[in-house]
């Protein structure tokens, strides 16, 4: 087995953190178990809750017989008692807004924590609820003895912020701070800094990967670009390539360093399974099984393990 290996978990929602699951098993199944090859882990987002599961030492089948056995979830918006948001449409109308003003990577960064700094006078009385959420979600509270990053953005400056062990951060507080998504979710204070999702600086953050020989991919929202949105559906923000903040500006510039990357986005069945709103609780099982599904598939080309 190849060593040097980083695996990328790039942000999808409750849809594509299941997805993934999913995938990993699936590709454990054919002997390509990144549970056990990936010397570094990086998550980013939903991805980061993700990158806490696959560091937690569960055999990746368990992983995704946990997401398949959980109780059914009814579809968002039917009686469950969630934590506030702003309208979804509200939030993504502000994002291409903001998206569409800025003229750099950092001037986006900054107007999103801008954004998210503003949204905490109707969101911020919930944080206490979202950590208790996000707590009940991982494995374990402390972070994994092998190397993982959680990526989250200083909501004040727009600078990455790439947590790890050595970080002097609860592995709570970095990915609930990977996972604050402006508008949906309080900034997350640690320390008296303001952290929000660390999909703002990029879906992936692929480029954390830098020197590593081998590198996989795993993006919810890679193949997106390639189409128009459905209808309702997180179409995420501008990804400019002037930037370098996209999946595919990221993967080329690794491959110019020698790295080898192999990237998987959802197929068509995955896709469909993830439906048009990814951050629906409801899709999580649907999602994972597709992905079981497509991460057998795609063994046969991710080789170098």
């Amino acid at each position: 087995m190849v060593h040097d290996v980083a695996l990328v978990l790039g942000g999808g929602g409750a849809a594509g953190q299941a997805w993934q699951i999913g995938v990993i098993a699936g590709l454990a199944e054919a002997d390509l178990d990144l549970t056990e090859a990936a010397d570094l882990v990086i998550g980013t987002s939903s991805g980061s809750t993700t990158a806490v599961h696959v560091r937690s030492g569960t055999p990746a089948a368990e992983l995704l017989a946990a997401v398949l056995s959980s109780p059914p979830v009814q579809p968002v918006g039917q009686h469950q008692e969630r934590p506030p948001s702003l309208p979804m449409a509200t939030v993504f109308e502000r994002m291409r807004a903001i998206g569409a003003a800025a003229t750099s990577a950092a001037e986006l960064q900054r107007a999103m924590g801008a954004f998210g700094l503003e949204s905490d006078a109707v969101l911020g009385p919930a944080a206490g609820q979202r950590r208790a959420m996000v707590a009940a979600r991982l494995p374990h509270p402390d972070w994994p003895d092998r190397p993982m990053i959680v990526v989250a953005v200083n909501a004040h400056t727009g600078e990455l912020a790439a947590f790890d062990r050595d970080s002097g951060v609860d592995l709570v507080d970095a990915v609930i701070a990977s996972t604050a998504l402006p508008g949906m979710a309080p900034t997350h204070n640690i320390n008296g800094t303001h952290y929000i999702n660390g999909g703002v600086r990029s879906g992936e953050n692929t480029d954390l990967a830098s020197g590593f020989a081998n590198v996989v991919v795993l993006s919810p929202f890679g193949g997106q670009h390639r189409t128009s949105p459905q209808a309702g559906q997180f179409e995420g923000l501008r990804r400019d390539p002037e930037w370098g903040t996209d999946l595919a500006s990221e993967v080329e510039a690794l491959r110019k360093q020698g790295s080898r990357v192999e990237v998987i986005t959802p197929d068509a069945d995955s896709r469909a399974a993830m439906g048009t709103n990814q951050m629906d609780p409801a899709t999580r099982i649907p999602a994972a099984r597709a992905g079981h599904a497509q991460g057998k598939r795609e063994a046969i080309r991710v080789t170098f393990l």
